[in-house]
């Protein structure tokens, strides 16, 4: 077998690795000080959260729901009267921009979703239809605009198989003038590089648009293309895509991963995998006037009963020159249990495998403005959990014991991000959504990023099934500036979707060291 063992890692080996001394912070990062808890569990009821400072105002989608929620003490949040959802729809994604709240909501598959408008006390202002599924949105800094991610994913038996596409919301003239425009993929080639392969799938039926960000004078946005491994650039003012980037892989030959949950241990070491980064969350922020992108490289693959991508390295045949150690690499304890795709990797189409790609990049990446990727945090994400948390490594996030479970399946899931700064540093925070962590990096020097703290109410694990005793899938984060914040000092909220809290951390001073 290829690679070196590690059987584990020490926090002072963590914090080397990401750069960032082992001593010398003067507080944490983060600080739980407050939680609102919707009721129900393991049924996606907090996902997505906004906030609109003036009214102190939290708003966060819960499927059927989204609940307002009074955040003007964030130790004692508390309900308010919630925005019920029509019938047959699902809320998808919130946003606020000045008195605005826009609302995405999903209908069948197949069928067209919407964006609602309401003012902060929750009264409708007006809807207009957007793409199919509708899964993420946000308003332009200015507040004229809102972008909808249309992911226009297929039906379970594969038989429907919308476009995905990006819809640009016009405000200019209000709610009651809004217009809609529709970025369409059907008049793009295929470039090279990007994943195409649902059953007789055009281009544009393939694409499943994920997540949106969008620059700050709202000239142009970047959507995450999860499934197809890409990026999309949008020129928001022509409403057209300018380019379909594809993110490559990921080697793992030079960066570890623990590929088995039949091990027993944790066990982080190299091996002949590429990684599909995947990138779910994307979100751009600013350093010196220039742009950056953030990407949350989770990983999805395509598991329907029409249509599965799914497999394991132990149940394909390795090409006996590419893999000439092939027994002991499909071994459970090896390689034998990671998840892989069936769609790729048959490089001379003879029938066995001659490369093995695994879903997600188990870590986020730094991009500049044109999709290239800067920084990659490698294998940093597992070891930071196996020195801070390790009875949470790569564990489920709805159920008890289960250290190690995810291990052979994408592992501990960065999803949701969100920037902020706090003085002179500008602080980047992402939700790992399997372990319930959240992981927080210095990106102050976007081309080097450091890790500076982790955190989790992630509960003990006897009472991991009970709902009310911790915060369990992290799902979407937000940074309240000191500015906005009802204390005075940065939170960061965060939406957990198994447990159906919210969480509200205060954001410490930056590290005194480095």
């Amino acid at each position: 077998m290829r690679g070196h063992k590690a059987l584990g890692v020490s926090l002072a080996l963590a914090l080397t690795l990401a750069g960032w001394p082992s001593s010398g912070t003067s507080e944490p990062i983060l600080s739980l000080v407050g939680r609102f808890e919707t009721g129900v569990f393991d049924a996606g009821a907090a996902e997505i959260p906004s906030y609109h400072p003036p009214s102190r105002t939290l708003f966060v989608t819960g499927g059927d729901t989204v609940w307002r929620i009074d955040l003007s003490d964030p130790e004692r949040p508390g309900a308010l009267e919630a925005i019920a959802v029509p019938a047959n729809m699902t809320a998808t994604s919130v946003a606020v921009h000045g008195d605005l709240v826009a609302v995405a909501l999903a209908g069948v598959t197949g069928a067209a979703g919407r964006v609602a408008f309401f003012d902060p006390e929750g009264e409708a202002l007006g809807a207009v239809p957007v793409g199919r599924h509708p899964d993420m949105l946000m308003f332009a800094p200015d507040g004229r605009r809102v972008l909808v991610a249309n992911e226009g994913e297929p039906s379970d038996d594969y038989r429907i198989d919308p476009e995905g596409s990006v819809s640009v919301i016009e405000l200019s003239n209000g709610v009651a003038s809004a217009g809609v425009r529709t970025v369409r993929f059907a008049a793009i080639p295929a470039p090279e590089g990007v994943r195409q392969f649902g059953p007789d799938a055009t281009f544009a039926r393939d694409l499943e648009p994920e997540y949106v960000a969008v620059s700050n004078d709202g000239t142009r946005a970047w959507v995450t293309l999860q499934e197809n491994n890409a990026l999309a650039v949008i020129d928001v003012e022509r409403a057209k895509v300018d380019a379909v980037i594809p993110l490559g892989y990921k080697d793992h030959r030079l960066h570890g991963l623990d590929a088995s949950d039949r091990d027993g241990a944790i066990r982080i070491r190299t091996w002949p995998v590429w990684g599909m980064y995947q990138p779910d969350a994307v979100i751009a922020f600013e350093v010196g006037g220039t742009t950056h992108l953030a990407t949350a490289n989770e990983g999805d693959a395509r598991d329907y009963a029409g249509f599965s991508e799914e497999t394991r390295v132990g149940k394909v045949v390795l090409d006996p020159v590419a893999f000439p150690d092939a027994d002991a690499l499909q071994a459970e304890h090896a390689l034998g249990r990671l998840k892989i795709t069936n769609a790729m990797g048959d490089t001379d189409g003879d029938g066995d495998q001659d490369a093995l790609y695994a879903f997600g990049g188990r870590s986020i990446a730094i991009l500049d403005a044109r999709g290239q990727i800067l920084w990659e945090s490698g294998e940093l994400l597992e070891q930071i959990v196996a020195a801070e948390h390790p009875g949470g490594f790569n564990a489920d996030n709805d159920e008890a014991d289960s250290r190690d479970t995810r291990s052979d399946d994408k592992g501990p899931e960065p999803e949701g991000l969100a920037v902020g700064r706090v003085g002179d540093v500008h602080l980047l925070f992402v939700g790992l959504e399997r372990t319930s962590g959240i992981v927080a990096f210095d990106v102050t020097v976007p081309s080097s990023p450091k890790y500076v703290g982790y955190a989790h109410n992630r509960p003990k694990s006897e009472a991991l099934a009970e709902a009310g005793t911790g915060d369990l899938g992290p799902e979407g984060l937000l940074f309240i500036a000191a500015p906005d914040s009802p204390t005075g000092e940065p939170l960061l909220v965060v939406a957990n979707e198994v447990s159906g809290t919210v969480s509200i951390y205060r954001v410490g001073n930056e590290p005194s060291s480095r």
